[in-house]
């Protein structure tokens, strides 16, 4: 199971065979039920995940209406970034849209291991980076792009046409399910 976690560090930069072991070692595992809730908004978010199976989404509530963010797949990370560095509350949460499982890391624990393998703090800089560079992709996607366009693009991933029910694709390309009902009527 923490092979696909191990590739995952992997693709950041190259840690020591010891410390790639200690880091894989620190996540734990863990099952939840579709729909349940692993950050809270108001909470902190004080844990990296890594999902092995399943589907994990992040969002936030805005009018009454919630708005998607982020899907994370397997042998993905998932993550509320800003509570995380921050330490403040989260606005977000962060739901399983599947039966999910996955591992997950503390920050302190985290913070601990740089100490003991200071390489690993480049690793990980390399993650933040690759996060933050993804959301601004989507960020301007959602600027610059039109909803067929961006409705296009994730037809390109299928996962997300497979998986994830269709108003949270909607909210995740800005769109009501209506509007979203009439793009894929008018692409077919």
């Amino acid at each position: 199971m923490k092979t696909g976690l191990k590739n995952f560090i992997e693709q950041y930069g190259k840690l020591s065979q010891t410390g790639l072991e200690e880091l894989a070692s620190k996540f734990k595992q863990k099952t939840v039920k579709k729909a349940d809730l692993l950050l809270v908004q108001g909470q902190v978010c004080r844990k990296i995940y890594f999902v092995t199976k399943g589907c994990l989404r992040l969002y936030y509530i805005a009018n009454d209406v919630e708005i998607t963010v982020w899907f994370s797949f397997e042998n993905n990370s998932a993550i509320e970034l800003s509570s995380f560095l921050s330490g403040a509350p989260s606005e977000y949460f962060l739901e399983a849209i599947e039966d999910s499982e996955f591992l997950s890391l503390d920050k302190s624990e985290l913070a601990s291991l740089y100490e003991r393998h200071p390489e690993m703090e480049r690793v990980v800089r390399v993650f933040w980076e690759d996060v933050i560079l993804n959301l601004l992709k989507r960020f301007t996607a959602l600027q610059k792009d039109s909803a067929e366009k961006r409705y296009l693009d994730l037809m390109n991933q299928p996962i997300y046409l497979q998986r994830v029910p269709q108003k949270y694709l909607a909210s995740y390309i800005g769109v009501t399910p209506t509007s979203l009902s009439r793009i894929r009527r008018n692409i077919r």
